[in-house]
């Protein structure tokens, strides 16, 4: 298990309960009053942190890198049912986008979605999650083909952004985008935008058009990453902190200015910490939210969405 700096406290006192309990198996010390008390101050501790904490800290939990991602999702939502579909039809296979038909039940769903690695090898395959254009043209591909079956779309959005590499830009990789924000909007079928892990810029856009956008707690949703913004700002990334309070990127920020319309609640701990509870809390949050839109026409479901964006920012003095 890896800590972050803030869990510190954590890390000690676990490793204070998983000793005492060792010298309770290893002698016939009573120790059981002993784990009791380091218990009941392990889980005080873990409440008092995880209720406070600040939006840098919860872009580091957003990145842990025992975090479930995209395909951990559809795995554990789907089982066996679901089956990845590859190619743009034009250039490669991106391997940084995923996408393919699962089921929930017994209603099929078009899954698209940003994949990180898990280790060195994975994340250089997996380009760290950042998608090419050929990567989008193929999720635009696969929504496309889901609309001509009416079946409902659900992206699970995790990138630190677009890959902004020369040969992406040869390619169209601004178009590629824009072409699928263009033609998310005007879908027939419900789409279920779900922030997973990072949601930075354009590549999390790219597949973040949605009727109902969900929102894991402790997640982000940014035109710009904190370190990013801190080096354009103060040329250097040490304002971090101070930039991620200011961009206003959490899901209770997001919430706040109705950028998104719900977030999700995460274990204590984050969603690594039981990934079970969280795979079932997206589960029944998808399936609420395509309940919601299910029975309706697809003139009326692409009306609703464009108002929905169209009144994004409006505001009166």
């Amino acid at each position: 298990m890896e800590y972050l700096d803030f869990e510190l406290p954590i890390k000690e006192l676990e490793e204070q309960y998983q000793k005492a309990c060792n010298i309770g198996a290893e002698s016939d010390v009573d120790v059981t009053a002993t784990c009791k008390q380091i218990e009941k101050k392990l889980i005080e501790t873990k409440k008092e942190i995880y209720k406070n904490l600040t939006a840098w800290q919860r872009v580091q939990l957003s990145r842990h890198p025992n975090r479930p991602y995209t395909l951990d999702y559809i795995k554990a939502i789907c089982g066996d049912t679901f089956l990845e579909l590859h190619g743009d039809r034009n250039v490669k296979d991106d391997k940084a986008m995923i996408g393919g038909l699962g089921k929930i039940g017994d209603q099929s769903f078009m899954f698209i979605g940003q994949q990180k690695g898990f280790n060195t090898k994975t994340r250089q395959y997996r380009n760290f999650g950042m998608a090419n254009p050929e990567g989008y043209r193929k999720a635009l591909r696969l929504m496309k083909s889901a609309e001509k079956f009416g079946i409902p779309v659900v992206t699970l959005v995790d990138t630190p952004g677009a890959y902004p590499g020369l040969e992406a830009e040869e390619r169209g990789q601004g178009e590629a985008i824009a072409r699928n924000i263009f033609e998310m909007t005007r879908l027939k079928v419900p789409i279920i935008v779900v922030i997973i892990g990072e949601g930075a810029s354009g590549g999390a856009l790219g597949i973040g058009v949605g009727d109902k956008v969900l929102m894991l707690e402790n997640t982000w949703y940014s035109v710009i990453s904190p370190e990013s913004c801190s080096s354009i700002l103060w040329r250097s990334w040490e304002y971090k902190e101070v930039a991620a309070e200011a961009l206003k990127l959490t899901a209770k920020d997001m919430k706040k200015q109705k950028l998104i319309d719900e977030i999700v609640k995460e274990p204590l701990g984050g969603a690594h910490a039981n990934r079970e509870e969280t795979f079932n809390s997206v589960k029944e949050s998808i399936l609420t939210a395509y309940g919601e839109f299910q029975n309706l026409s697809p003139k009326d479901l692409v009306n609703k969405r464009m108002d929905k964006y169209s009144n994004m920012g409006v505001y009166k003095d």
